[in-house]
């Protein structure tokens, strides 16, 4: 059963579409669920400057999370220059090894956004990191990231049971649909209570319909899983319906 999910987006509102409504679900079924961004996704906007948006998409970020009942990180890397580094992906492991998930979610590996692209990367390289065994009498002093590693070797290794890559329009490139999740109304509701105060989920910054869209594809993948409404993932290569921590 999923009793912690950590989900690992590129941008602020990556995961909030791509995986909210899964989260709202876990979270009304007693699960603890974690939002982390890599970066702010500050230069998503075509009229204000990234510091502004910056601001407003943090604060989006966070409303989006309390209403639905999980907790929210942003790291301050750079949009659109995410580095596929171990120093981020120690950052990530270290959040691992605190949060003790059972579940990660985050980006499929091919997208026509690289950040997104990084993103998957560094959710496999942390989630192998945050499971290795370290001797914490082991001299990290000489290492580039000694202060990172420092970090990860003060708290308990962690090994995640299941990995999933949420169905994005931006990551279609290869992805195939293994694993629906059926999405009940009071999650979807949740949800969608939740997303429409993000500008660019409304469609204000680049006039894509986000909410429209996820709205559709639930209902899309509902029909696939015999369910009125279902989000997709990408986890083995067997298709399946599994309601995660639902009875």
């Amino acid at each position: 059963m999923t009793r912690t999910v950590l989900a690992i987006g590129a941008h602020i509102g990556d995961m909030d579409l791509t995986a909210g409504p899964t989260l709202a679900k876990l979270v009304l079924e007693g699960a603890s669920a974690t939002i982390v961004a890599l970066t702010p996704g500050e230069r998503g906007h075509p009229r204000l400057t990234p510091a502004d948006y910056k601001k407003q998409k943090i604060a989006e970020g966070t409303a989006f999370a309390e209403a639905i009942g999980a907790d929210f990180l942003v790291l301050d890397h750079s949009d659109g220059f995410l580095p596929d580094t171990d120093d981020v992906a120690l950052e990530l492991a270290t959040i691992i090894r605190e949060t003790q998930p059972d579940t990660i979610i985050t980006h499929w590996k091919h997208s026509i956004h690289r950040d997104h692209e990084h993103t998957a990367s560094l959710a496999e390289r942390a989630r192998f990191l945050a499971g290795l065994p370290m001797d914490p009498a082991e001299d990290f002093s000489a290492s580039p990231h000694a202060q990172l590693l420092e970090k990860l070797v003060s708290l308990p290794r962690h090994g995640v049971r299941t990995f999933l890559h949420a169905e994005n329009w931006e990551d279609m490139e290869g992805f195939t649909a293994t694993m629906y999740v059926p999405i009940p109304d009071e999650a979807f509701y949740r949800w969608i209570s939740a997303i429409r105060h993000q500008a660019f989920a409304r469609g204000e910054t680049y006039g894509f319909r986000y909410i429209d869209y996820y709205t559709a594809l639930m209902t899309t993948r509902g029909c696939l899983a015999s369910y009125p409404r279902a989000c997709a993932f990408h986890t083995n290569a067997t298709p399946e319906v599994t309601k995660l921590a639902g009875p």
